[in-house]
């Protein structure tokens, strides 16, 4: 985690959470001789820390929200142990693999670290520590009893923003008490949670429809409200659960004064939302068509969704009987056949956040009571120093002015006594 990183103002909620993910610190090196009975002058033998666990994340279709982390925000992965004699190397920290739902989109600081699709996708959030080097690592021809040894690198720690985007090949959308509830139930297996008030359902509901071989899932999308779109409401934890839609089923209630003009209220509400799922494939469901205000109105209410919208599938079904709802399900099928077989894995474009091996340079920034040199490579040289061994100080000053640190510090005014940081370590200039 960076000195700057602030816990994130996340609620944690079915679909949303922020938690601290703390890798292990590597373990730290051996410094240790030979002592055995026929080798008086026995060599440098200790041996290598062992590297800290990491902590990942893996989409599981086990799991189906993000609630666990309402009760747990914190994740440690386990420390290195400690290198000892003989070269013998400590035992590696045990990583920490947290389960999340498919269809999690994982970020930090605002950077998008992965897009957890499909099952077994796994992200390294924090990265263990490497481990400290034995003192066999440091004999030289002119020193042949070094007494250096590392001490292990600190383990990476970050706050991780969790957003769970349902994963269905079609969403249901519509107003509250439209019923799309008892559609998905009448369409598929499922067995949501059925109620005559606004926001029975605050969740979304998963169900699988067949069509002979072909199955397909269904999502319903609890109801939107006008002003959705700015998070009125429930807004912006609904919406979010449309966008990996492939296509899109409205739930239009047939009892109403409008049924067309309710159809583009809700549609003008994705696409303020988002223009992009205003262009996904959609179909109309004229549902409560077994009501007896609606019966002789279903010819003259298809015929106007027709003149207004001569593109879109309209079919009339009830929910309740059962009525159309083959025929919706054959509309769906069909019209998921036609769209491209598979879709591209976001696993395949993710980005994985991993430390770059590479990243060499250092920047050095004056602050009200001292410096900070800032810069992964020199805080690691810092962080792995025992700096309660001369020998070791004298080690990290040859090496930080190989790397032109110290010179740089002079040319920044740094003086006698001023505070010099390397990420969590201070140091005073002399």
């Amino acid at each position: 985690m960076t000195d700057q990183q602030q816990q994130p103002a996340v609620q944690n909620t079915i679909d949303t959470a922020a938690i601290f993910a703390q890798a292990g610190d590597g373990g730290n090196g051996a410094s240790s001789f030979r002592r055995e009975k026929f080798v008086p002058r026995g060599g440098p033998d200790g041996g290598d820390g062992g590297r800290g666990g990491s902590v990942y994340l893996k989409a599981s279709p086990s799991v189906s929200t993000l609630l666990e982390f309402s009760n747990r925000r914190h994740f440690k992965a386990g420390r290195g142990g400690g290198g000892s004699g003989a070269k013998k190397h400590g035992k590696a920290g045990e990583n920490v693999r947290i389960l999340v739902p498919l269809g999690t989109v994982v970020t930090s600081d605002g950077e998008l670290l992965a897009d957890l699709s499909q099952p077994d996708d796994e992200v390294m959030v924090a990265r263990g520590g490497r481990g400290g080097l034995g003192n066999v690592h440091f004999v030289t021809p002119t020193n042949q009893a070094p007494t250096v040894a590392q001490k292990g690198e600190p383990g990476e720690s970050r706050w991780v923003v969790l957003e769970l985007k349902t994963i269905a090949d079609v969403g249901l959308v519509g107003y509250p008490n439209v019923g799309k509830s008892s559609l998905l139930a009448a369409l598929t297996a499922a067995t949501p949670k059925i109620g005559d008030y606004p926001f029975t359902t605050l969740e979304p509901n998963l169900g699988v429809a067949e069509r002979g071989d072909f199955t397909f899932v269904l999502a319903d999308i609890p109801g939107l409200i006008e002003g959705a779109h700015r998070g009125v409401g429930l807004g912006h934890q609904f919406l979010r659960h449309v966008e990996r839609a492939r296509v899109l089923l409205h739930v239009v209630d047939a009892t109403v004064s409008d049924p067309v003009a309710t159809y583009e209220a809700v549609r003008e509400e994705l696409e303020l939302y988002n223009p992009a799922l205003a262009a996904k494939p959609e179909l109309v469901a004229l549902n409560k068509i077994d009501r007896p205000d609606v019966r002789g109105r279903v010819p003259e209410l298809l015929a106007r969704f027709k003149e207004a919208w001569p593109d879109v599938q309209v079919t009339a079904v009830s929910a309740l009987t059962t009525q159309g709802v083959d025929e919706l399900v054959n509309r769906l099928a069909d019209t998921l056949a036609a769209l491209p077989k598979e879709l591209p894995r976001p696993s395949e474009t993710m980005k994985v956040y991993r430390m770059a091996p590479t990243d060499e340079g250092w920047t050095i920034d004056a602050e009200a009571d001292g410096y900070r040199v800032r810069g992964k490579r020199v805080e690691r040289v810092v962080a792995m120093t025992d700096l309660t061994n001369p020998d070791a100080v004298e080690m990290l000053q040859g090496t930080l002015k190989r790397m032109g640190v110290l010179q740089a510090l002079e040319a920044a005014g740094v003086g006698s006594g001023d505070t010099v940081r390397f990420g969590n370590v201070e140091l005073e200039w002399e």
